[in-house]
């Protein structure tokens, strides 16, 4: 006996994993069930067919290889309404199926050839379109059908309408004539159009009639009296109707009332003055709606209107009530009670309803008989489509609900479907029963409801099929998970019966199993994936109809992770935000890797625009200008196409703090104090340090706003004391440790009344300008200090400790004259202020002498009282190399001759002790006020003899200087070498070369050099060693030992016995092996002397970033007084190569480059220079002034007429005259000058030299020479003469700027705190700044060349 096959039935709500449908699958049928048990069959899963539905119809989401019946994707949804303003109509509808759908169209149940149908890429749709001119005769109901071999799918009804223009018909209406009291009905009637419409009733004027208890418009659009009056008669009662889906307002015709008075004689409003009386009462009565009941019918959801219009006088008040029930929360009353609404009605709300109209006369009722129903609605969901095998038994069901009870009707394929019991076909009601399916029973069927109301449409697609499995994932799909993550390897199978799963790695033949492997339906569920999980897996899929396999490939990633995360930062408003972010991740997912920044949880767009403020990178966040806004925490987000990592660091903006708000003034018990209270502002996540209290008077500075008190951050209150006389106003503003903010709104005008003066003058001085006299003065008080008008001064004073009486005076200046008296006797004095209301307090008793004594100085021709003595005992301590402590016994107090002032401490630089021969006299004095035994002097030079002299002085002068001490300054630490350049890479060597200190503060050591090895990456050092190189002339050092192709930070600095100066550094990188070029045979090797500061012929490419330069050979310069020649020789396989010429004057600074020179024209002249100038030249393979120079030279250019002074044209007899005649009178002019200089006991002031800014430079040196003449220096000979090399080219030689090697000298002062002490500052004894300089000179010169010099005529 066979067993009855049983009906596979398919779950719909199980979600289909995205596949590939159009790849190739392998299907193996012919393999023996046995087989397969043997390799795959342990562990296998029962395969859940996946189902889901289309946007408008339910059907199975197969593969479009398999045979299917047309399934609706998309169609339109009636009704569609033709506006006037619409250009076409669409009507859509498309299907999908294998074979491809054709499509029919009816109208109005008839067939349709559309006029316009659309088409995609695909496949032919139904979609048609109907142009606006000709869509009015297109109006009707329409239905698509979709057909392929295997059925027909249909639509529901699409009725398109086309409303016509509404209008008013054209009418003449005749007055209504009513009497006073009667109701009145003027109607509307609007034309019918597109909903919604909204009535109007206005005047021709377009003013609304008034609407209240007794006039109102109706949900019909009539316009509805209660009853009459007399003002109601007029002659334009106009009906506006506004369809505003449409855009479109139409009028009525106007319409006459005329209302007759009910008083006799008195016809209409028009036959006089209009009565005041009322009308007569009335019983009320309804005019809308008619009759005793109204059936009311809706929908379920709808809006509910019920209306009642009563007439009737007094006017009627209209109540509501549900029979039986009460009213819903949900309703509510318009139009004074005469509309009730409830909106979305349900069943509840069906029922009897009654309105009641009652006055004081009587009422009137109405009954509304409310049916809620509904149209056609799926009980639970649309009837589904089916997957079955052969021989099952099919049950369609289609259940719905609906009021009145839907009719069902059934189709098959578009055509009515019958009950068929001969054929095991069976309709029952809202029931399809197929019974033992066959093929041919697969067909879309269909299941209409329908009531009056509407109607809803359901398409099944029942296929009944045998099929063996079509795994519908693509085969070798690569799958990519991070590890420790989880991964879903898919295997979708489509097969009727269904299939059973089963999952193997590829290099094993048993079932997969783990505790991190998961059979999940017909996917495998890898948890936290291991490296060793990658590899190859295959999945089996097998049924009674066949076999089918594929195989995933899982690769296993490393994890994206945050290593350096952003930190909390606090940054100052309209400066620049920086917060890093630096991730690792798997490197075969760089494509995909990104770096998202997120501020508060909203991704931040980062423009490439100008005006953008974010600029970021892999590593770096940046907010230019941050301002309040960009506070908040933002988000690192490092993210691959696999995986993620973020990390978050909180932003806090500081700012100065908003202005306070609500100032307010409130008085205290005395007249001039007040207490001042405000409400703090923001502090910006800076906490405010205090509140500044400012004030405004409008007496004697209106507008000007002072300081009057400072408030501690955490209080918001100040106690003021004010002064008199004064009218007020007052602000506050607060100050952080970002700064002060704006100030507050000033407060009300606040006025103090006068007073007697608070206090007394401060700032008593009492001096004696002659012997025989005492002059007072003293700091007036305020004009706010006045606290009234009438402000004057008493002056009292006698001399102290005789007993005399006080003189008096009273003065309104601030100074006073005591004439004869004694020389330098001392006096008390007092000076109290007075107002018209009183004096101020007692005032204080100070001190002061009259006049001093007169010396007569004939060398100045005028009176002097000017110390006679100097200090004694001198002697310097040497602290440093820049600070020294001088002291000194001082001058007796008599020899002073008046108040003691302070004393002067005045040094010479003598001569630097590395060149004692050139004398530089440089001079510079500090002043030390009050009484004192020592002082500390800064800003002395390192390694030079000095003279000091220290003199006391008083208010009327200096005294003479004391005997002079002389001192020498120890050695110091050097300056900072001039140039470092790294240059000859190789692959483990490069070649140093540096110029020495401009500054060398003692006798040179030698040098120290370290050098780190750089992680080109991270930029971290990796390694780092030191040398200590002997020789004070060495000016190179090759460094060997080092990593090819590798990049190294140098740093050198030059030493002295005192220690090491500040490094200068360099990076520079060695070359790699695969870029290294053999040097070319016959490549001439150069020398260079320990002075030279020139570069070998050939320099590499040092730049990591560019490729490797091959070196030119026998690279040459010949230099003349303006130009300069650069001659080479190019290699056959550089004839073409472009090069770039690039010379800079070491005094500007400022590089120029050529045009693109051609290699094989070997060689370049660079025209212009200026004599006697040094350049430095660069040979360039790119037009970059970077390191990637292939030569580089410093070259002097030759001063003119020095060429060719080879000749005895210095022995020449007129020659040696002239000279002599000149050295004699430069000695005498010498001599004289001496003399003037010391004559008068001051110095001549000579200008300081010009602040150098080359490194070498022989007009600087000139200048130095002219300035400060050395005997010693100016010997010659005649072997110096055309010290010059002749014309003939030469390679690159080191001893091209020998002769510059002692012209290092600096002119600039390094010591800072000679230069802060500058302009009027002193230092006390620990050398805190309170002196003064007198007469500052630069303490730099340029040292003289040691060698002879060519000298020009």
């Amino acid at each position: 006996m066979t067993q009855k096959p049983v009906l596979f039935h398919v779950p719909y709500k199980s979600q289909v994993t995205p596949v590939d449908p159009y790849q190739h699958v392998l299907l193996i049928s012919a393999v023996s069930i046995h087989q397969w048990r043997v390799m795959r069959l342990v562990g296998s899963l029962q395969l859940v067919l996946l189902l889901a539905f289309t946007s408008t119809a339910t059907g199975l989401n197969i593969p479009l290889e398999v045979e299917q019946p047309p399934t609706i994707i998309n169609s339109s949804s009636g009704p569609i309404i033709a506006l006037p303003f619409d250009k076409s109509i669409t009507i859509q509808c498309e299907a999908r199926g294998n074979p491809p759908p054709e499509y029919r169209w009816t109208k109005d149940g008839k067939d349709f050839i559309p006029p316009h149908v659309t088409t995609n890429r695909h496949h032919p749709v139904g979609t048609f379109v109907l142009h606006n001119k000709q869509v009015v005769e297109f109006r009707g109901t329409y239905r698509c059908y979709s057909s392929n071999k295997l059925g027909t799918a249909m639509t529901e009804e699409i009725e398109l309408r086309v409303p016509n223009v509404p209008k008013f018909p054209k009418e003449v209406n005749s007055p209504l004539v009513v009497e006073e009291g009667d109701p009145i009905i003027l109607e509307c009637n609007p034309p019918e159009g597109v909903a919604p419409v909204k009535i109007y009733w206005m005047s021709i004027g377009l003013e609304h009639i008034e609407q209240d208890e007794r006039v109102s418009v109706g949900t019909d659009g009539n316009l509805y009296f209660a009853y009459a009056l007399l003002k109601d008669s007029r002659q334009d009662y106009c009906c506006f109707a506004s369809f505003t889906k449409i855009r479109t307002i139409v009028q009525k015709t106007a319409m006459a009332v005329i209302v007759k008075s009910s008083k006799p004689g008195n016809e209409s409003a028009d036959s006089g003055e209009a009565t005041a009386e009322p009308p007569p009462v009335r019983m009320p009565g309804l005019l809308l709606p008619s009759g005793v009941q109204t059936e009311k019918v809706l929908l379920r959801g709808k809006h509910l209107e019920l209306e009642c219009i009563p007439h009737g006088y007094p006017t009627p008040k209209v109540t509501w009530m549900k029979m039986g029930d009460t009213l819903p929360s949900r309703r509510s009353e318009g139009k004074h009670g005469k509309l009730l609404s409830i909106s979305a009605v349900d069943e509840s709300d069906a029922g009897k309803y009654m309105c009641k109209a009652q006055n004081s006369v009587g009422e009137a009722v109405h009954y509304f008989d409310v049916i809620v129903e509904e149209p056609p609605n799926w009980l639970s969901e649309p009837p589904q489509s089916q997957l079955t095998v052969i021989g099952t038994d099919v049950h369609i069901k289609c259940s719905v609900s609906g009021k009145p009870s839907p009719d069902i009707t059934w189709r098959r394929n578009g055509r009515l479907f019958k009950d068929d019991p001969v054929n095991n076909r069976r309709v029952l009601d809202d029931t399809v029963v197929l019974h033992n399916a066959k093929t041919e029973d697969s067909a879309v069927y269909q299941c209409e409801a329908s009531n009056s109301h509407g109607s809803i449409l359901a398409n099944i697609n029942i296929m009944v099929m045998n099929m063996a499995p079509l795994i519908l994932t693509r085969d070798y799909q690569e799958y990519a998970v991070v590890l420790g993550g989880d991964i879903l390897l898919n295997c979708s199978v489509f097969s009727s019966p269904p299939s059973k799963i089963s999952w193997a790695r590829d290099d094993t033949p048993k079932t997969i199993d783990g505790i991190h492997f998961f059979p999940l339906n017909e996917s495998l569920k890898i948890i936290s994936a291991d490296k060793k999980d990658s590899g190859r897996y295959e999945c089996v899929a097998s049924n009674s109809e066949g076999m089918s396999a594929i195989t995933a490939v899982l690769d296993v990633k490393d994890p994206t992770h945050i290593v350096y995360p952003p930190q909390d930062v606090q940054v100052i408003s309209g400066t620049t935000a920086q917060l890093m972010c630096q991730a690792e991740y798997d490197k075969s997912l760089q494509s995909t890797f990104e770096v998202v920044w997120r501020k508060d949880g909203e991704e931040i767009p980062l423009l490439s625009e100008e005006h953008s403020r974010y600029f970021a990178d892999y590593v770096m966040l940046q907010i230019m200008s941050v301002n309040l806004s960009d506070q908040g925490v933002y988000t690192c987000v490092a993210r691959t196409s696999l995986d993620e990592d973020n990390a978050t660091a909180l932003l806090t903006v500081l700012d100065v703090p908003d202005a306070p708000k609500i100032v307010e003034i409130s008085e205290l018990p005395s007249p001039r104090n007040i207490s001042l209270y405000w409400i703090p502002g923001s502090d910006h996540s800076s906490s405010v340090i205090e509140f500044i209290v400012e004030y405004e008077e409008s007496q004697w500075e209106p507008g000007r706003w002072r300081e009057l008190q400072k408030v501690p951050g955490n209080q918001a209150t100040a106690e003021l004391a004010l002064h008199g006389n004064i009218n007020y106003q007052f602000r506050v503003y607060a100050v952080n440790a970002v700064g002060p903010g704006p100030p507050s709104e000033p407060t009300e005008r606040h006025k103090t009344p006068p007073s007697a003066p608070e206090k007394n003058p401060e700032s008593i001085k009492i001096q004696g300008h002659s012997p025989n006299q005492m002059d007072i003065s003293w700091e007036p008080l305020l004009p706010i200090e006045h606290n009234g008008p009438g402000l004057e001064y008493r002056v009292r004073y006698r001399k102290l400790g005789v007993g005399d009486e006080w003189k008096l005076h009273m003065v309104n200046r601030h100074s006073f004259v005591v004439r004869n008296t004694s020389t330098f006797v001392p006096y008390e004095i007092e000076i109290q202020s007075r107002n018209s209301h009183g004096w101020g307090p007692e005032p204080k008793i100070v001190t002061g002498y009259s006049g001093e004594d007169v010396v007569f100085w004939h060398c100045l021709q005028e009176n002097v009282s000017v110390p006679t003595a100097a200090p004694r005992d001198i002697a310097v301590e040497v602290i440093n190399t820049t600070v020294l402590r001088v002291s000194w016994t001082p001058a007796p107090a008599a020899t002073v001759r008046g108040h003691l002032g302070g004393y002067h401490v005045h040094w010479v630089r003598k001569r630097s002790l590395l060149n004692p021969n050139n004398i530089l006299d440089e001079r510079q004095s500090l002043s030390f006020p009050g009484k004192r035994t020592h002082a500390i002097v800064p800003g002395l030079e390192p390694f030079s003899e000095y003279r000091l002299t220290v003199n006391v002085f008083n208010k009327k002068g200096n005294g003479p200087n004391s005997d002079p001490v002389t001192f020498n300054t120890p050695e110091g630490a050097p300056a900072q070498v001039p140039i470092l350049t790294a240059s000859n890479a190789q692959i483990d060597s490069i070649l140093l070369v540096w110029g020495p200190p401009r500054e060398a503060n003692g006798i040179l050591t030698g040098y120290l050099l370290q050098h780190h090895l750089i992680n080109e990456t991270t930029l971290e050092v990796v390694d780092s060693q030191e040398t200590k190189i002997t020789g004070a002339d060495t000016t190179q050092w090759k460094l060997h030992g080092l990593e090819g192709g590798s990049l190294y930070r140098f740093l050198l600095s030059a030493c002295t016995a005192a220690g090491c100066g500040p490094p200068l550094t360099q990076e520079s990188s060695t070359v790699a092996l695969e870029h290294l070029s053999p040097t070319p045979a016959g490549a001439p090797v150069q020398s260079s002397h320990n002075c030279s500061l020139s570069f070998p012929s050939c320099i590499p490419d040092n730049s990591t970033h560019l490729p490797l330069v091959p070196a030119l050979l026998n690279v040459s310069s010949y230099v003349s007084d303006t130009f300069a020649k650069i001659s080479w020789t190019a290699i056959e396989e550089q004839q073409d190569s472009e090069l770039y010429v690039a010379y800079m004057n070491n005094s500007d600074g400022f590089w120029r480059i050529s045009e693109a020179v051609n290699a094989s024209q070997s060689f370049h002249v660079i025209d212009g220079l200026k004599p006697g100038t040094v350049y430095t030249v660069r040979l360039m393979s790119k037009r970059l002034l970077d390191n990637a120079s292939i030569f580089e030279d410093v070259i002097q250019t030759r001063l003119q007429g020095a060429v060719g002074q080879k000749s005895s044209f210095s022995t020449q007899g007129w020659f040696i005259g002239t000279m002599c005649a000149v050295a004699l009178l430069t000695l005498v002019v010498l001599m004289a000058c001496f003399v003037r200089r010391n004559r008068g006991g001051k110095y001549a002031g000579t200008p300081p030299p010009t602040q150098r800014q080359e490194m070498f430079s022989m007009e600087k040196v000139k200048e130095k020479e002219d300035l400060h003449p050395d005997p010693e220096s100016q010997g010659l000979n005649e072997d110096s003469f055309g010290d010059y090399s002749d014309s003939e080219e030469k390679p690159l030689k080191g001893s091209s700027v020998c002769s510059l090697n002692g012209a290092m000298g600096d002119g600039v002062s390094r010591d800072s705190m000679v230069d802060y002490a500058d302009g009027g500052r002193e230092f006390n004894e620990d050398g805190s700044f309170i002196g003064e300089y007198s007469d500052r000179r630069h303490g730099g010169s340029v040292s003289e060349p040691s060698g002879p010099r060519p000298v020009t005529a």
